[in-house]
């Protein structure tokens, strides 16, 4: 494997995609506003990161932000907590689906109670005041470039890639798989059947390893989880020949890039878009209209290179 970054390294490669920038907004609510958030789950770093910067704009704000996500990736979990915010009274409801589908009745239902709804990072098939997200499609097709590149800067133009995603219903999943299928159109590489592992990363390591199995020469994960247990398969079967990509950020996966179990994943901005989507409550509260406007958030590709800069620029 460390023959194998030395090959990839040399090639140089630049991120296809750069972070968004966004400048800091003073929000003041006209009333005492209580806003629910509710991501997929409550585990992921992904997640945790988008609560916090969250709460800490909320409480920057001056209103009253109350967790809710569900422990895990629920349909049912994610349902309830959507129908408890309803009962506790809330004025807005800042939620990731799950479900673009699953969730849309209970989110209606909240509306009709006159709950303002916004989305971060996945929508749902309702309309909301606003949507703070990555374009997924974008992104998912930067990690088939960054894959085909790094394959090919290894001598490989042929050969069986696995994928390895969430589930079949989860919009931004999807997107991600769109996005990445596309760029591999005319190449020589083969694209496998899709298997889902639920974000799971157990799940996922053992799909992976199934791949490895199979001679894939890459593997593909669409979220932190999928990619944690790609990089886990190729780390646990000295698959040094084998490329992985990924998608999030995480101290983990960011361990398994400077490893070399994965070349590269694709961070997005989980921070950016838990503070933009509070800012986005308040100010429909405040009975601004926002149009139902999506703005991306942006996601950049983190590389060995690319995270051993990032570090040496704090250190100065």
């Amino acid at each position: 494997m460390k023959k194998l970054m030395a090959v990839l390294m040399c090639a140089s490669m630049v991120a296809g995609m750069s972070a968004v920038t966004f400048a800091d907004e003073e929000v003041t609510p006209d009333g005492d506003y209580s806003l629910a958030v509710i991501t997929m789950d409550s585990i992921d770093q992904h997640w945790v990161s988008l609560l916090d910067a969250a709460q800490k704009e909320a409480e920057a704000d001056g209103v009253e932000l109350t967790v809710m996500s569900p422990e895990k990736k629920d349909d049912a979990l994610q349902i309830e907590a959507v129908n408890n915010a309803v009962a506790k009274g809330v004025d807005a409801i800042i939620i990731a689906a799950n479900s673009e589908d699953a969730i849309s009745g209970a989110l209606n239902e909240a509306k009709d109670a006159g709950i303002k709804i916004v989305y971060v990072d996945s929508p749902a098939n309702v309309e909301a005041e606003a949507t703070f997200s990555t374009d997924n499609n974008a992104a998912g097709h930067t990690a088939g470039e960054q894959l085909i590149a790094a394959l090919e800067a290894a001598g490989v133009t042929e050969g069986d890639i696995g994928i390895v995603n969430v589930n079949n219903s989860t919009n931004t999943a999807i997107q991600r798989e769109m996005g990445f299928r596309d760029a591999f159109e005319g190449t020589d590489f083969n694209l496998l059947e899709t298997q889902y592992c639920e974000g799971d990363a157990a799940k996922a390591q053992t799909i992976a390893e199934n791949y490895l199995t199979q001679g894939v020469v890459g593997l593909y994960g669409t979220n932190e989880g999928a990619s944690t247990g790609v990089g886990n398969a190729i780390k646990a079967n000295d698959s040094a020949d084998v490329i992985g990509v990924g998608f999030d950020k995480s101290d983990t996966l960011l361990g398994l890039i400077e490893d070399g179990y994965l070349y590269c994943t694709m961070a997005q901005n989980p921070d950016v878009m838990g503070k933009l989507g509070v800012q986005a409550a308040i100010k429909a509260l405040n009975g601004e209209e926002l149009g139902g406007e999506v703005t991306d958030t942006g996601v950049s590709v983190l590389t060995v290179d690319a995270i051993g800069g990032a570090a040496e620029t704090e250190a100065e």
